[in-house]
């Protein structure tokens, strides 16, 4: 999940054994919450810098997604900073630990002396930090700690992510585009557009066994309402074969193809269930339409959740929720139920394979990604999820298909609609929002709720 340096610290006076116990009891409580260390300890403010140069010696050259300064006891701030400077680029977790009761008095080594010394000097310093600290009497905090770290091994994932586009600004839409050079310098991911064409290409050098073995392997998995053709089901098939060579070849981890105005226009086949392929069977995260940040929340998401991280886009605002669901497939990992679909056409577009699946309920978040006058921002929401009622979208053919979607209950949906940023949103099952403000923090972006 996450890899941390673990550092504690405690003051040369304080009795040794003391300080090498709590170390040793919070660095445990670390490893059961699943976070690998590299640790250290104790450092203390000896004369002659010993155990500052032996930590050093043992984190110089190592690998690990953010810091664990774990304050143990009373420690002077220069012996803490002359390790963490040769490190400030990580994210750092300044947590303090605590007292403990004996025979009805209160047992401190100064924990908290250490922290409040030590605080604003990280600010001073420009240190990305967060301070968490345990009180005495409630159990200890390596939760909070934990959840940091995940959030600060998703910010190491996103400095690195590569996402792919077939095409760009799909229909034209403004709201789905992003400033590559601020996405890199404030998010990390670079998005990467290839032409269609070379979908095509590599499509057509997709063999008839190739593809069947796709239908036999993957699309048998779908209960059909009623039965595809078979050339729908080829070019599934091809599709995401082509799709997915191209996403291997260049390490994508999400991906989004131009929709209306290319695959359903140019091609006559609409994307869906390549959708579904690459989510259910490669693993991506997916988003129709050339949703550029709708992506990148998805990779958010995704690496602080370890789910999904499907889209939904709004249909209807009541007073006290909003229907959400989409026109065309949700990945397997939030169906209710079999993955259902049939064959369906809407307007003038060619039939294709529709996702018809019943969506799971319960608490969720929503989430968005935006950029205002260049600065960015994270729209984020709880709300409970439950079944909708019966609704369709006009223009399908008859009978309309229940498309998959949730009525979604939020506190305040006239405050949610005047912040609202597009179409899509991002949902994840649960209250995830103590990990994407922690993942915000690290990246500087400022959150909408």
């Amino acid at each position: 999940m996450a890899k941390a340096a673990f550092v504690g610290f405690g003051e040369v006076n304080t009795p040794k054994e003391l300080i090498v116990k709590k170390c040793a009891d919070a660095l445990d409580a670390l490893k059961k919450e699943g976070i690998e260390t590299i640790d250290v300890f104790p450092v203390t403010d000896d004369y002659e810098e010993n155990d500052i140069k032996n930590a050093l010696a043992k984190l110089k050259g190592q690998d690990f997604d953010f810091m664990v300064i774990c304050i143990a006891g009373w420690i002077p701030t220069h012996a803490v900073v002359k390790i963490t400077e040769y490190f400030r680029e990580k994210p750092m977790v300044l947590w303090g630990l605590c007292g403990w009761i004996e025979d009805g008095r209160i047992v401190t080594t100064a924990d908290q002396a250490g922290t409040t010394a030590i605080r604003k000097t990280f600010c001073d310093l420009g240190y990305t930090f967060k301070y968490i600290y345990d009180i005495i009497g409630l159990p200890t905090n390596s939760k909070k700690v934990a959840e940091y770290g995940i959030a600060a091994a998703a910010a190491n994932k996103l400095r690195h992510a590569r996402v792919g586009h077939a095409g760009y600004r799909d229909m034209n839409l403004y709201g789905t585009q992003a400033d590559g050079p601020s996405l890199k310098r404030v998010v990390g991911p670079e998005i990467e557009t290839f032409e269609m064409l070379e979908m095509e290409q590599r499509y057509r050098k997709i063999t008839q066994a190739e593809k069947q073995a796709v239908i036999d392997n993957a699309i048998s998995k779908w209960k059909f309402l009623k039965e595809a053709k078979q050339e729908g089901l080829e070019k599934a098939a091809g599709y995401y074969l082509a799709v997915k060579s191209l996403c291997d070849e260049r390490g994508y981890d999400a991906i989004s193809l131009k929709d209306v105005d290319g695959m359903k226009k140019l091609l006559g086949f609409p994307p869906a269930p390549v959708f579904m392929l690459l989510a259910d069977e490669a693993g991506l995260c997916t988003i129709p339409e050339n949703d550029c940040l709708g992506n990148i929340t998805q990779l958010m998401v995704k690496y602080t959740t370890g789910q999904a991280a499907p889209y939904l886009e709004f249909y209807e605002f009541f007073e006290k929720s909003v229907i959400a669901g989409v026109p065309d497939y949700v990945p397997a990992a939030v169906v209710d139920g079999d993955v259902t679909v049939m064959p369906a056409a809407f307007g003038e577009l060619s039939e294709g394979i529709l996702n018809v699946s019943k969506v799971k309920t319960g608490e969720l978040t929503m989430c968005r990604l935006t950029a205002i006058d260049g600065k960015y921002y994270m729209h984020m929401v709880t709300g409970n999820g439950k079944t909708p009622p019966k609704w369709e979208e006009a223009g399908w053919t008859q009978p309309a298909p229940q498309l998959p979607g949730l009525e979604i209950e939020l506190d305040d949906v006239p405050k949610f609609a005047e912040n609202v940023m597009c179409q899509h949103y991002i949902i994840s099952y649960g209250d995830n929002t103590g990990v994407m403000e922690n993942l915000c923090g690290i990246l500087g972006i400022e959150i909408i709720r």
